[in-house]
């Protein structure tokens, strides 16, 4: 059967995935990712010519990432030795504590990482998130978000804290659907879960926030400007 198969490169023993519903508006929200890339752009050349923080104008790339992990070992790590493990041993069985989520968001221009890590990610916590930046910039700077279309972004009770602030003070645009890759915070996030994230270890929830925490004012130490190039030049 299976030389049937490899005959045909017939493998029914893969997945390969497809997407049946696209977004019918995705090159145009696409447009409109891609011009406020544009923007922030513009405003680094600005800021690079003048050699001062823009304070016009704050650019913020935004996502969740929920469901990680407080997982605690039930044994103490073995560190390597030679001729025993190369690698630190590390016993099978863990304890949970639970999962926390990340609220974080990069400005595009100067590469600071604004961060919440709560239990969960409703429509409340998204509104503690803008309040956090909404403390972190003049009263006058226009404060643009780039995010997806998780509910509580587009909420009546998010909408409704947005219309009682200042005229232009926050601004969304949306990604796709299904374009989550065009939001910088995704290269972040991953970035993220490979230094910070990747087998860690706490004795509770709480230490696994304080030691997230901790990392973003380590990132906050020097900031990393991330930065947009791919078809910036084709955006209106």
């Amino acid at each position: 059967m299976c030389k049937i198969l490899d005959q045909e490169e017939v493998k029914p023993h893969k997945v390969r995935y497809y997407l049946e519903q696209r977004d019918p508006d995705f090159a145009e929200k696409m447009a409109e990712v891609l011009c406020v890339y544009r923007q922030v752009k513009i405003l680094k050349k600005a800021a690079a010519a003048s050699k001062q923080k823009p304070n016009e104008v704050a650019i913020i790339s935004y996502d969740e990432k929920p469901g990680i992990q407080a997982i605690e070992t039930t044994a103490p790590d073995l560190p390597p030795e030679p001729g025993v493990h190369a690698t630190f041993a590390r016993e099978h069985e863990y304890k949970r504590h639970g999962t926390v989520s990340l609220l974080a968001g990069i400005d595009l221009v100067t590469g600071t990482v604004h961060a919440l890590v709560k239990d969960r990610h409703r429509s409340r916590e998204f509104i503690e998130f803008l309040k956090l930046l909404d403390a972190a910039y003049p009263a006058h700077t226009a404060i643009k978000l780039i995010l997806d279309n998780h509910s509580a972004h587009i909420s009546k009770e998010t909408r409704a804290w947005v219309a009682e602030q200042p005229a232009h003070r926050f601004e969304f645009t949306f990604t796709p659907t299904h374009g989550s890759w065009l939001n910088l915070v995704e290269g972040f996030f991953s970035k993220l879960a490979r230094s910070v994230l990747r087998h860690i270890r706490v004795s509770s929830k709480q230490e696994l926030k304080d030691r997230i925490m901790a990392a973003m004012d380590y990132f906050n130490q020097e900031p990393v400007v991330h930065t947009w190039s791919f078809k910036l030049d084709k955006a209106a």
